[in-house]
């Protein structure tokens, strides 16, 4: 009775935060409610949910929990959890081509997206150890006719990162790794930022070791890159985990239409302030959104959200070009 009870308060433990329980259900196809029933006692999950638990969680939590659970299922076989293989499964290569078929245009792009960086980081991270994926797009050209930055768009991560990045999203210019393969149009990564050897440019961030960026490419035309960071060093080095950073930055690149990408020829970034200065400019996003919206539908021409917020977006951007930091 005891090992029954202790599992449940274990798991209690380790989905207390809400993002981590969202992500946790997520993996194992449940609803987050039904892991609170799991911890509560209400109810009681199979062995091969159990099994799929154990694979949901970071190394350290699944060999502290895995002994528990042991106790009340003797059976239960670690060599059956079943962790992601270094190949995309077809079947979810299909499910990709299926949702750009069938979504609404106005929901295409973000279906595709998410679903595609929840498989990546199912496979890339399997153990848990800490990755964040951002998706990081050109911004339009300016009057001048030229890409003066890159904006982080859309981001999912594992602890320590948080569940969702997008609201931490920054503009990210030529200092950046991610500016770097924009313009050059090829993959490049960095093994270990702890060093302070590295020869290409990079925004390091709160927890972030390793990095690496794969260019969105649709022919010679670029509309930004796949950016991806890990805790630990030289991670992303491996050849298999290569070729499925790649793979994954193809489907990334489905969610795009033709009109976001760019002749290289016409990107010129500039250099983007630090992370603190820009946070300043960001405050009140969207209220200024909001603001812009409600002017334009007193007159003929009223604004979609997209609009409003591409709009405020470039405000930001030519605010943080002209700061004297550039200078």
């Amino acid at each position: 009775m005891a090992a029954r009870s202790a599992w449940r308060e274990l798991l209690g433990t380790f989905v207390a935060d809400p993002a981590e329980r969202d992500r946790i259900a997520n993996e194992i196809s449940v609803h987050p409610v039904t892991l609170m029933r799991w911890v509560s006692g209400e109810s009681s999950p199979r062995p091969h949910n159990l099994r799929q638990l154990l694979a949901a969680l970071p190394k350290f939590q699944r060999t502290q929990l895995s002994p528990l659970i042991k106790d009340i299922l003797p059976d239960l076989d670690d060599g059956k959890i079943s962790f992601p293989t270094n190949e995309i499964p077809y079947e979810f290569m299909l499910n990709v081509l299926e949702t750009r078929a069938t979504t609404p245009d106005r929901f295409r792009s973000w279906a595709i997206i998410r679903m595609v960086l929840q498989q990546a980081l199912k496979q890339l991270d399997p153990e848990h150890v800490g990755m964040a994926i951002t998706v990081v797009r050109c911004m339009p050209p300016a009057c001048n006719g030229k890409i003066r930055s890159l904006r982080e768009t859309f981001g999912l991560g594992t602890p320590p990162w948080g569940g969702d990045l997008e609201e931490k999203a920054l503009l990210l210019g030529v200092e950046s790794l991610a500016g770097h393969v924009t313009t050059s149009c090829r993959l490049e990564q960095i093994g270990d930022l702890r060093t302070g050897k590295a020869l290409l440019p990079a925004y390091q961030v709160e927890h972030e070791v390793s990095a690496i960026a794969c260019p969105l490419m649709l022919g010679a035309r670029v509309a930004g890159c796949l950016l991806l960071s890990c805790t630990q060093p030289n991670y992303f080095q491996p050849e298999a985990r290569l070729s499925l950073i790649r793979g994954y930055t193809h489907l990334i690149a489905l969610a795009f239409d033709a009109s976001d990408f760019y002749n290289p020829d016409i990107i010129e970034l500039c250099a983007m302030p630090p992370i603190g200065v820009q946070r300043a400019h960001f405050a009140g996003f969207r209220e200024r959104v909001l603001n812009l919206m409600r002017e334009s539908a007193r007159s003929t021409a009223s604004l979609a959200n997209t609009q409003a917020e591409q709009l405020v977006w470039q405000e930001i951007e030519e605010a943080l070009i002209s700061l004297p930091f550039q200078s």
